[in-house]
């Protein structure tokens, strides 16, 4: 990883002026983010203040949280209905590869993710892969869909070979912006410094689940290097 040498904070960087967030439980009530409607507005409330332009809303679909798109459109219809405000807001999720992932993607009962609405945003154990990691990732590329990788620097499995053949297979890979300070320890933002070292990071996220995570966040000195690595894939 690159010294951090020049350093800044977040918040006063300029990073969050237009700046997309690709990953967060935003959406109140549905998994285990923000639980209240006036979290969620006071959450992009202050975003707003930040400059934050769009936000993509990605609640857990998983066996443990078994939410359905068709909930989680009701419930995002009420949020737009409570919130006033300029930023874009989208629907997605964040899919487990488990068998009810398998069971949504034979029927093609899903949130798509991105611009196009041609991805899929999955994560895994943060401890062991899927028996069949590559063969389920093929599948969702069959059925049209570009994989996006949540977090893959939180995963302890994986290993510097893995990052570098699922990159080769095409695989793109959402970075947390906690990840690249000491919020979930010093190995991943070892494994996160890595990944943007290698080029390796298309799009970032805050996978807030608080109010209080994002304003640690905007409090949080980076190196100069990794702001600007963040400024040129923040949309």
């Amino acid at each position: 990883m690159w010294p951090f040498d020049r350093q800044a904070a977040l918040g006063g960087s300029g990073v969050f002026r237009g700046f997309t967030d690709w990953h967060s439980h935003i959406l109140p009530g549905v998994d285990d983010g923000v639980q209240t409607m006036d979290e969620a507005l006071a959450i992009l409330a202050e975003y707003e203040k930040a400059g934050v332009g769009k936000v993509w809303l990605t609640p857990h679909i998983m066996e443990d949280m078994p939410n359905t798109p068709a909930d989680l459109k009701e419930r995002f219809e009420i949020l737009k209905s409570e919130y006033d405000g300029n930023i874009t807001l989208h629907l997605s999720a964040e899919n487990m590869l488990d068998p009810l992932f398998e069971e949504r993607l034979d029927s093609g009962d899903l949130l798509p993710y991105g611009r196009d609405g041609n991805m899929l945003l999955v994560e895994t154990s943060y401890f062991n892969p899927p028996v069949d990691l590559y063969t389920m990732l093929d599948r969702i590329r069959a059925k049209g869909y570009f994989p996006v990788l949540a977090h893959p620097e939180r995963y302890a499995y994986m290993s510097e070979n893995e990052y570098d053949r699922l990159k080769r297979d095409g695989i793109y890979f959402q970075i947390n912006l906690p990840s690249l300070t000491c919020f979930y320890g010093s190995y991943v933002r070892k494994k996160a410094g890595w990944l943007l070292k290698k080029g390796y990071a298309d799009m970032f996220g805050t996978d807030i689940h608080s109010l209080r995570l994002f304003r640690n966040i905007t409090g949080t000195k980076l190196s100069q290097k990794t702001i600007s690595y963040i400024e040129k894939n923040k949309f």
